[in-house]
């Protein structure tokens, strides 16, 4: 910016009527040019000769914070959030037991809490009576089988013997006919035998399937964490009466947190999935600390800004949302706000 240039704008703020006005137009000529700063020293010297020095130490302070404000300012807004999972119970009944509370870390396939079995129990027990019954009945057909078959092996050789004697003259037609319905006997008796098994076996399938379908439901009533994170909520005790359904816990993979943020569509070029950009929380009242994240998702939709922004201007504008991945090593909470920065 020309030394010229430079007292054009000086007395522009010179002529205005009042501190804020002056405040004011300084601002705007900071941000009308990028090389404001480079000419600093030669505006301090115009405006300690017209303004005097304590004006001028106020004015220029308010100018370098605009100046650094605008400079310093993020290019998207938003909160921390997870994937939430919400675990519900299988089972309808009373809980035995709750072994984890809130802000309490599981495991995967970790024991969070477990429903009452007696009602399963006792119907496995009585199947499995039943089963035994019928287990005890096919033993009797099979031992009933064997009988027949000697039988009939006793009646076959009888047969062939005395068929061979009619042959010679030495038997009567009618002892032939007899071994021979004896045999027929037999063969009709061992059928229904073995109808009895094909029933049986049928009927011990049955049972197996109940059993397994009881064992599923008994298994169903040890409620175990699906991921390994931190237990964000609790909603039942134990003793409690549930049912099926019912939401039990929310969990949550805190070692890594999402910063949704919203960003307008003329940033929307600047942003690419797997892209590394700053991410900024407070570190106290005047400066922030920077971590780093990575973007994993860009929505395809424009949407209205959430009514989290404050001002009804921001409200109105179509934004996309745009998720970045930041690991947490223990400072970030969720609902946490935080900043970014394109990199």
């Amino acid at each position: 910016m020309s030394n010229k240039l430079i007292m054009e704008r000086v007395n522009n703020i010179i002529g205005s009527k009042s501190i804020i006005e002056r405040y004011n137009c300084m601002q705007k000529e900071c941000v009308a040019s990028n090389s404001y700063i480079k000419g600093t020293k030669y505006l301090l010297s115009a405006l300690n000769q017209k303004m005097g020095i304590p004006v001028l130490a106020f004015t220029l302070l308010m100018i370098l914070g605009g100046c650094s404000d605008k400079e310093n300012k993020s290019d998207a807004y938003g909160n921390f959030e997870t994937d939430e999972v919400i675990v519900s119970a299988e089972n309808g009944g009373k809980l035995t037991g709750v072994f984890v509370d809130e802000g309490s870390s599981v495991a995967e396939g970790m024991l969070l809490a477990t429903g009452d079995t007696i009602a399963t129990e006792l119907k496995k027990r009585q199947l499995e009576a039943q089963k035994e019954a019928t287990a005890s009945k096919r033993s009797g057909f099979k031992a009933q089988m064997a009988v027949y078959q000697e039988q009939k092996k006793t009646a076959k050789t009888n047969f062939d013997r005395f068929s061979r004697m009619y042959a010679e003259g030495a038997s009567t037609r009618k002892q032939v006919d007899d071994l021979e319905g004896q045999l027929m006997v037999i063969d009709r008796q061992m059928e229904t035998v073995k109808t009895q098994f094909t029933s049986l076996d049928k009927e011990i399938e049955v049972v197996n399937t109940q059993l397994a379908q009881l064992n599923d439901l008994q298994n169903r009533s040890a409620v175990k964490s699906p991921i390994s994170g931190i237990v964000l909520e609790r909603y039942h005790r134990a003793g409690e009466m549930v049912n099926p359904g019912a939401a039990l816990f929310k969990l949550g993979d805190l070692s890594y947190l999402t910063l949704r943020v919203y960003v307008s569509g003329a940033q929307l070029s600047h942003v690419n999935l797997n892209q590394k950009v700053k991410v900024l929380i407070d570190q106290d009242a005047k400066s922030n600390q920077t971590l780093e994240g990575i973007v994993t998702w860009i929505s395809p939709e424009a949407e209205f800004t959430p009514k989290i922004i404050q001002t009804k201007e921001e409200r109105v504008k179509q934004v996309y949302a745009v998720k970045v991945k930041v690991r947490n090593d223990g400072r970030l909470k969720i609902g946490m706000p935080g900043e970014i920065k394109f990199q």
